[in-house]
């Protein structure tokens, strides 16, 4: 009898030391294995993707990034946009040739000029779309007045501007203060396109003392369609040129021939 209990006794402790080592194991499995798999999700989780500057090509023509300067004509030189059109807003020169722009541009410009009488703000373009001929008799004329030299700091080449790609404007206030004139900065129409034109994407092209990168002097109505998610990108790192965000060459001497 008592050799029966004995060996009872003995069966129980080995069954309470397997089902102990069962449930150690299994507490220890599973501690570990969950804490695993957050790290996992954790570190997916703060990974954010770049910017992609290679969405659109820097050198078509047709692209809404193509670079133009003095480094960079257009291909052909005589371009011409496809997709002309006249936006529905107050125009400088109702009926002018000038008055075109791209339909992405001028859906944009709607917007933005939309929101601008919103704030108090009344704008017109001055000037958009120039064909190769009208910016070659626009540059001639520059040069007759002042001379090459300052003619290249105020005015583009045929087949170097930007106005030629259809994705350039000029704009005013709609009373016709400072057109065209570096004043137009410090008017309330001037600081609210240099504050708020990026959220419709549009950059402020030629900036101040920028003349070395851009090759321009300072033109604070020339406003460049980009797109919003370059104008919100460059917005955002605090970058204010196409050659600078790109690392393209620009600067004020024209590739030479």
């Amino acid at each position: 009898m008592r050799r029966k209990i004995f060996l009872i006794s003995i069966a129980v402790i080995l069954l309470l030391v397997v089902v102990g080592g069962i449930g150690w194991w299994n507490g220890r499995t599973h501690t570990t294995s969950p804490a695993k798999k957050t790290a996992t999700v954790s570190s997916s989780t703060n990974q954010t993707p770049g910017f992609n500057k290679k969405q659109y090509s820097l050198t078509n023509s047709n692209s809404i990034w193509v670079i133009v300067n003095k480094q960079h004509p257009l291909q052909p030189v005589t371009y011409v946009p496809p997709d002309l059109t006249v936006p529905d807003v107050p125009l400088r020169s109702p009926g002018a040739a000038n008055m075109q722009m791209r339909a992405v541009t001028a859906t944009a410009i709607e917007q933005m000029f939309g929101a601008a009488k919103q704030s108090g703000i009344n704008l017109q373009v001055v000037s958009a779309y120039r064909s190769y001929s009208y910016q070659q008799t626009l540059y001639g004329g520059y040069v007759s007045e002042v001379g090459q030299a300052a003619a290249d700091e105020e005015s583009a080449r045929a087949g170097y501007s930007e106005h030629q790609t259809g994705l350039s404007v000029d704009i005013g206030a709609a009373n016709g203060v400072c057109v065209l004139e570096a004043c137009f900065g410090s008017t309330p129409e001037g600081e609210w396109l240099a504050a708020n034109a990026y959220k419709y994407g549009f950059l402020l092209r030629y900036p101040a003392d920028k003349t070395t990168v851009t090759g321009y002097e300072y033109e604070p109505w020339h406003f460049r369609y980009i797109g919003t998610a370059l104008s919100n990108e460059m917005h955002k790192e605090g970058i204010q040129t196409l050659e600078e965000f790109f690392d393209v060459s620009g600067g004020t001497a024209y590739k030479a021939s």
